[in-house]
């Protein structure tokens, strides 16, 4: 099954808040929960669309997350905070299995994405004023390496490459795609 080979890589991978662990002081710590739901006909991965009215990343699809708060003891405590305040996800129906390697952003954070298991059914209500939307897509969507693209843009008069996971018409790019796909790639290391 799924859980156990994600278990098992997870388990292998150093935490970003071990001891030792060097993070660039110039970039703003963050997490982000990327909720695994396990159906009895597969796993899907819990996604976010933004709300359009946001001033940064606007309509852009995301998982639940954000800045490390005062109070937070650490990027676990950040991203199921912010799950419960995005989607109003218990934090008590999330199994924490481990944390990916931190991703760092062109726009100052350094994200530390938290993988965590949920059995449905899923009662989750967005909070309109941050989550247009949530939905689900299959995991082995997302791991298959079919499914990923590298795309550009033109910003500031350069090129910029980034990861992109189109799935049904919703196109889920950037450091979520760019999560999704070092995941992908950390699990077919494992096999």
């Amino acid at each position: 099954m799924m859980r156990e080979a994600i278990a098992r890589r997870l388990a292998k991978l150093v935490p970003p808040d071990a001891p030792g662990v060097q993070v660039d002081a110039h970039l703003r710590p963050a997490a982000v929960l990327v909720p695994i739901v396990e159906h009895a006909d597969g796993e899907t991965v819990l996604l976010t669309r933004r709300a359009d009215h946001l001033r940064e990343h606007a309509g852009q699809i995301s998982f639940p997350g954000g800045r490390l708060g005062p109070d937070d003891k650490g990027p676990v405590d950040a991203a199921l905070r912010e799950a419960f305040e995005e989607v109003r996800l218990e934090p008590s129906r999330v199994e924490v299995a481990g944390t990916l390697p931190v991703y760092r952003t062109g726009t100052g954070f350094h994200i530390t994405p938290v993988v965590g298991f949920l059995r449905p059914p899923l009662e989750l209500q967005p909070d309109p004023a941050e989550v247009a939307e949530v939905f689900e897509v299959p995991l082995a969507f997302i791991l298959d390496p079919a499914n990923h693209r590298r795309d550009s843009m033109l910003w500031r008069g350069e090129v910029h490459w980034y990861d992109a996971v189109p799935y049904r018409g919703r196109y889920i790019w950037g450091a979520t795609a760019g999560m999704l796909v070092r995941f992908s790639r950390l699990l077919a290391e494992a096999v």
